[in-house]
């Protein structure tokens, strides 16, 4: 869980600036917001292979730009 620690001479803005940095680093609001709402296995399972295709079909574009003159 991301904590920090606020000095007395510390500007509030700049700790709540340091905060969110730490918060997305950390990846915690985008854990959140997959985790909202409940998904089926298969429907995950289904993004996933999406996902996969689309790099695949990606990858060998770029490797056919390559070769062609």
């Amino acid at each position: 869980m991301a904590s920090i620690t606020v000095e007395d001479s510390e500007n509030l803005e700049k700790a709540i600036k340091r905060f969110k940095r730490m918060v997305e680093k950390e990846g915690i609001i985008r854990e959140y917001k997959k985790r909202e709402y409940y998904e089926k296995p298969s429907t995950i399972l289904n993004r996933k292979n999406k996902t996969l295709q689309r790099k695949l079909i990606k990858k060998t574009h770029k490797t056919h730009e390559k070769t062609v003159y």
